[in-house]
């Protein structure tokens, strides 16, 4: 611990400012210099973990590597670093309060009164610090969840204001701030940002280095105004103005020398700028591509469209490198109807069936699918949208028309999806499903082999119910081919339909495996299959 680092980003004034981005941004500048980092997200909501929250409430449930679901923003974390992270990653107020009252249920305070401070401070402070001790990182970068001033908040910001003390030149902290233009007086103002740094150095934490979010590019007179009242060096007040995309960020703050500062404040060497070539080629690349792709996302929750945030960005870099620019329409599968499909989805280069949970817009991925396999247009299936397809293969090609997963309709004749045999007992949701990665073999000659280029996979998995294997037989005697096998298990991972041109459903999530420098080769596939069949503009 001695020798790792410690920064906290906060944020300040609304929420919604892109700590998470200025966070892995800060990450990729250093890792960039050769440094081990990783980030960790402490979210203030009482949750244990985002696994039960609707998607409307926190966008995405990631999950990690070692099967812990988790905060969106460690999505980010893992497409900014190219690096997986774990459980110890994202820590909520409620699994906090559990542990402590865990152990105070064991009798470990032998006897004391538990209280916020030192007892739940002292655990924050623990999940912070192991994760350097744990793999020995140079860097733990903290992003705490809210804005400064929050009630559910002041634990996590007490609990930096003691480690601000007991890891002494070891840390420093970030403040992300929102300076407004108001249209009417055609100026910035940065009372909003004094206030927010007085509500923290109120509450024993002076902010290190501010970061200031904005929509208007800020001049020289305004940064230093803002350091003036805020008691920070003019050097390590930088701007982080809206852009295009949020892949320029990094390149941003490096311009602003944003991670020389935190070298220069933790007393650390600084040596020549990184290029970053490779995040620069990807940048170039985005910019100057050539056409375009449109491909429709079939799900239920596109009214936000965070709550599919890792296919988005998937997308996003699976059309760069194939020299697209993405068109991505969401599309409520709510509204389909044997009627309006065509109108849909028709004008569509590719189709992705989402991920997801419940009855609800279950009936419009059914018809989209249908659509999309009899005019053979380019269809990636994920996991929910994996066993949509196999239903509606199951009622259209194989005449089991009342064919269904027991998670829509357990009385189903034909349990083509079918819950797990351990998962049938189980009535607690949390993290109760198949989480995490898992190996599948792939076979020869498949879609999903030439994409991927070699035998077995490990890719992440969310979710109870799985293909059922007693009609595998029946589906592969009709052209649905099984093509992706859990070697443990035997469960069906992967099907595809060889005769279409590219159709093909996957249990698991690749979106949690794709980053910047190194796209997933599924969604890869798929794109160049969608520009492959694209007529010509």
């Amino acid at each position: 611990m001695a020798n790792t680092k410690y920064i906290f980003v906060t944020g300040g004034v609304i929420s919604s400012l892109g700590k998470g981005i200025i966070a892995a941004s800060l990450g990729k500048l250093l890792q960039a210099r050769g440094y081990k980092v990783t980030i960790q997200k402490l979210d203030p909501y009482i949750n244990v973990d985002p696994g039960t929250l609707n998607p409307y409430e926190h966008g995405e449930c990631y999950v990690t590597v070692d099967g812990h679901e988790a905060d969106l923003d460690l999505g980010h974390y893992e497409r900014f670093l190219n690096a997986p992270t774990h459980k110890d990653n994202n820590i909520t107020t409620g699994r906090i309060y559990q542990n402590v009252i865990n152990k105070e249920r064991r009798g470990d305070y032998l006897g004391k009164t538990v209280q916020i401070v030192p007892h739940i401070t002292d655990e924050i402070k623990c999940n912070i610090k192991q994760l350097g001790t744990k793999y020995d990182y140079d860097f733990v970068i903290t992003e705490i969840g809210g804005t400064v001033g929050d009630i559910e908040s002041l634990p996590y910001i007490e609990s930096v204001r003691q480690l601000r003390w007991e890891l002494g030149k070891n840390c420093l902290c970030v403040h992300l701030t929102y300076v407004p233009y108001i249209a009417a007086a055609q100026e910035v103002k940065t009372k909003p940002t004094q206030h927010s740094v007085k509500e923290l150095q109120s509450e024993g934490i002076q902010p290190d280095i501010l970061v200031l979010r904005t929509e208007h590019p800020l001049n020289k007179d305004i940064l230093r105004k803002v350091a003036l009242f805020c008691n920070v060096e003019p050097d390590a007040v930088v701007q982080s103005v809206d852009v295009s995309t949020i892949y320029e960020v990094p390149l941003m703050m490096q311009a602003q020398n944003m991670d020389e500062i935190v070298l220069r404040k933790l007393n650390m060497p600084i040596e020549d700028k990184p290029v970053m070539q490779n995040w620069r080629d990807f940048l170039d690349m985005k910019k100057n591509a050539t056409g375009t792709v449109r491909i429709g996302l079939v799900g239920k929750y596109v009214e936000l469209p965070d709550a599919y945030k890792s296919i988005n960005e998937s997308l996003l870099q699976a059309a760069t490198y194939n020299n697209r620019k993405l068109d991505l329409q969401f599309i409520q599968s709510e509204k389909l109807t044997d009627e309006n499909v065509e109108s849909f989805l028709s004008s569509m280069d590719g189709i992705v069936i989402a991920p997801g949970f419940g009855q609800r817009g279950i009936e419009g991925k059914f018809k989209a699918l249908k659509f999309a396999r009899e005019k053979d247009i380019p269809t990636l299936g994920i996991c929910l949208g994996m066993q949509c397809m196999v239903i509606e293969y199951a009622r259209n090609v194989l005449g089991l028309e009342d064919a269904n997963s027991t998670e829509m309709n357990p009385h189903t004749p034909f349990k083509v999806i079918d819950l797990m045999e351990e998962q049938k007992n189980i009535t607690n949701m949390g993290g109760t499903m198949r989480l995490g990665a898992y190996k599948c073999d792939l076979a020869k000659d498949s879609l999903v082999y030439k994409a991927y280029k070699q035998d077995q996979i490990e890719e992440r998995h969310r979710h109870r119910f799985e293909f059922n294997n007693d009609y595998k037989q029946d589906f592969e005697k009709h052209g649905m081919k099984s093509t992706g096998i859990n070697p443990d298990t035997g469960l069906v991972e992967v099907v595809e339909v060889p005769d279409k041109k590219w159709y093909l459903g996957v249990q698991f999530h690749p979106e949690y495996n794709s980053t910047v420098v190194s796209p997933n080769p599924l969604f890869l596939s798929f794109v160049k299959a969608v520009v492959d069949n694209k007529q010509p503009e």
